[in-house]
């Protein structure tokens, strides 16, 4: 009979064991004999308080059963965050469950509420996403913040696929390589409580076949929630801003949040998205594609600002 194959609880272990440095747990350093990356089966399970024989069936796929307490001494030995612990917790109950039909994935549409409170908030750009961050209504200056990817089919507009696949992303954001950790990140945690969502599925599967940099990224099994802060956007047309922003979930969607980007009153960056949500989107559209023509419609929108 065939053995189980890895199970996600399983390929997150090992993923995690392989990151930890012996001397981040008091463990001599490694040595350049070592050939094992990271800690060992034997030194995790020893950390852990369980078997060798019992760690290697969960890592393998063979047990799909472990305790909460089992868990938990998982999350401590291989020092897990709030963040990844949960994402522990949901793999352990997937693995016991081993439910052979994929939820449906939730509805596209966004409430009439939900629109007015894109057109409250302007001038500052905002959209509302999904849980895996299919853009779904915006206001303009949302629509515009992302240059390009109003231009693709409503059914591909994912601000995730746009920071993997655009070539314009990587130009909007400076610091791509930690933007685009964060979304990977925020994916593995959706992964965690509903790892067989066909909209997720079918958005891992594209980025791993045509994007390497996810692949690499998504093998780390790093995991972390979505949260607020600032972000760094070079944008074409209005210049370089550092937005604040913050993201509301929007109860009863089956995992909506409503994302408005903000800048104080009187700052370049508040000029900036005030540019934005007064541009007229076909024309500006149309100077992006002109790059020479960019830096004249930015002249044309900042005479406009303070009216």
């Amino acid at each position: 009979m065939t053995e189980p194959g890895p199970t996600e609880l399983g390929r997150f272990l090992r993923a995690r064991r392989e990151g930890i440095h012996p001397a981040d747990v008091g463990l001599p350093p490694a040595t350049a004999s070592r050939r094992t990356p990271g800690l060992r089966r034997e030194e995790l399970a020893t950390l852990a308080g369980m078997s060798i024989d019992y760690y290697t069936r969960l890592e393998r796929g063979r047990e799909t059963r472990p305790s909460p307490g089992v868990v938990d001494a998982l999350a401590r030995a291989l020092l897990l965050d709030a963040d990844e612990r949960d994402f522990l917790r949901s793999l352990a109950a997937q693995a016991a469950r081993r439910t052979p039909d994929p939820p449906r994935p939730p509805s596209r549409s966004v409430r009439g509420t939900a629109r007015m409170l894109l057109e409250a908030v302007r001038p500052n750009p905002a959209y509302v996403v999904s849980r895996t961050y299919d853009m779904l209504a915006a206001n303009p200056g949302g629509a515009l913040l992302h240059p390009g990817l109003s231009e693709w089919p409503a059914s591909q507009r994912n601000t995730i696929r746009y920071t993997f696949l655009h070539p314009a992303a990587r130009d909007l954001l400076p610091d791509w390589e930690r933007k685009a950790r964060g979304c990977v990140a925020q994916l593995r945690a959706v992964a965690g409580s509903d790892p067989d969502a066909p909209d997720l599925a079918a958005l891992v599967g594209e980025l791993l076949v045509k994007s390497p940099d996810f692949g690499r990224m998504w093998g780390r099994y790093e995991v972390r929630r979505a949260g607020d802060g600032e972000k760094v956007f070079r944008h074409p047309a209005v210049g370089t801003m550092t937005l604040s922003h913050e993201m509301l979930d929007l109860a009863g969607t089956g995992g909506q949040r409503l994302i408005v980007y903000m800048a104080p009153p009187g700052t370049p960056d508040h000029d900036a998205i005030v540019l934005l949500d007064r541009a007229d989107t076909t024309a500006l559209v149309a100077s992006l594609r002109r790059p020479a023509a960019a830096s004249a419609w930015t002249e044309v929108f900042r005479s406009y600002v303070g009216d």
